[in-house]
């Protein structure tokens, strides 16, 4: 598979393709997120279709703000899941939009204090070791959700028939990715997903009814928000531990594309701000940069942020207007989803791990073992049970909180912390000279 990928030319997010394959390139796109999207308003009590709809016009904004330059899709927010379930059930549903509207804001606030004070601060704060690592968790820590749709179908119990139908799913994707040349090699990720559910069809997998109920044409449900103090203090200050999160993804979109962007941070935290408060101002769910597209450009090496503006299109046309394609999508079977899911989450982490490497990391300092240990266990244990640190009415989620305790350790270590690592010859030779002096 290596070899494929790397004789595959990559599309680089400046260049146009043609729309005959531009569109297949973004509902491939429009598939690897709409899952996810999809479950936060299921969970919370808002609307899947505006959820979707939101998702493409916040994908857009977020667009326009950062001038076409950086290729990310918004979706729907887990983090924010919690404190919307607590204030919908405690206030209601508007109030809890009013909560995002104000943590969107928040996004912008941060935004700015960041283009004031520039973004080279993020260097010392985010050494490479740190990043590396915290990429490979933002992969590994998704292993679990891939997992249980593959394995489980989403459920509690394992299921013969979920694995058998996600193996088959990825094997698609692979021999589309591997052993195919041309434009089907460029869209592995759906092709696995048409595979995946024709497979299912006579496993009895797909619910077809949804299908046939839903109307052709419809227009969405729109909620608006109410302003609670209350309730604005609850979910506001949720934003923060999102946006440690988009510095993450923005770093991995970093290495995926081979650009820098990390001097337009300001204006993709403001576009990610934007896209919250505009969906929340109609009741969509709030907005993040998704792992699943990042893993679908690591998969085909397109990154031509073309794409994005035609998958933000077909999202809010979707989603706002066509309830019997959204359906359509929505009866893709879990199974096939984890299927693919075990491929892209995989390819997130790989990256980490090539960051690593090409940075020439020096493991005999401790620091920089210190660094990737600690922030790969805690983010990757922490998200792999569930674990959570709650902090008031809040939760620290363990790729923020394995990011948070890398920063505060990269601060106060020693900077020529030396210390050799004990597979190094030096260590070894030390250990000799300890042993014949004693």
């Amino acid at each position: 598979m290596r070899e494929a990928l790397a004789q595959r030319r990559e599309i680089q997010t400046d260049e146009k393709l043609p729309v005959v394959q531009a569109l297949p390139l973004a509902l491939q796109h429009l598939m690897a997120m709409f899952g996810a999207t999809v479950l936060v308003p299921i969970l919370t009590g808002l609307d899947p279709s505006v959820a979707i709809m939101t998702s493409g016009a916040g994908t857009i904004l977020y667009l326009i703000l950062t001038k076409g330059k950086i290729p990310s899709y918004l979706g729907s927010s887990f983090a924010f899941i919690g404190p919307i379930i607590a204030v919908a059930t405690t206030k209601g549903i508007p109030e809890a939009l009013g909560g995002l509207v104000v943590a969107g804001l928040v996004y912008v606030v941060v935004a700015l204090l960041i283009k004031g004070f520039g973004t080279g601060w993020l260097n010392h704060v985010l050494p490479p070791a740190l990043v590396g690592a915290v990429v490979i968790v933002i992969g590994l820590g998704l292993a679990g959700v891939a997992i249980n749709m593959a394995f489980n179908g989403g459920g509690a119990e394992f299921d013969m028939k979920s694995l058998l139908l996600a193996l088959a799913t990825l094997a698609a994707a692979i021999v589309f990715s591997s052993f195919f040349k041309g434009f089907a090699a460029t869209i592995p990720v759906l092709l696995g997903i048409i595979v995946g559910y024709i497979v299912a069809v006579p496993m009895g997998m797909v619910d077809f009814q949804p299908v046939l109920d839903a109307a052709w044409i419809g227009l969405p449900t729109l909620t608006y928000p109410t302003f609670d103090l209350g309730a604005i203090l609850i979910i506001g200050p949720v934003a923060l531990v999102v946006i440690i999160e988009h510095i993450g993804h923005l770093l991995v979109v970093n290495e995926i594309v081979g650009k820098d962007f990390t001097p337009m941070l300001p204006e993709s935290l403001a576009g990610d701000g934007l896209a919250t408060a505009l969906s929340a101002l109609v009741g969509g769910t709030p907005s993040t940069t998704y792992a699943e597209n990042i893993g679908v450009m690591a998969v085909t090496r397109v990154y031509a942020t073309q794409i994005f503006w035609y998958a933000g299109a077909l999202a809010f046309f979707i989603g706002g207007f066509v309830p019997k394609l959204g359906a359509l999508i929505s009866s893709i079977p879990v199974p096939v989803m984890g299927g693919i899911s075990l491929l892209l989450f995989g390819l997130i982490a790989s990256s980490g791990l090539r960051m690593l490497v090409e940075s020439g990391i020096d493991y005999s300092h401790s620091r920089n073992l210190i660094l990737s240990s600690v922030v790969l266990v805690v983010g990757i244990g922490m998200e792999a049970t569930g674990a959570k640190v709650p902090i008031g009415d809040y939760v620290l989620p363990g790729m923020a909180a394995a990011t948070l305790l890398g920063i505060v350790l990269n601060l106060i270590l020693p900077r020529e912390s030396k210390g050799l690592a004990v597979d190094s010859p030096d260590f070894s030779g030390e250990l000799q000279e300890e042993a014949a002096e004693a």
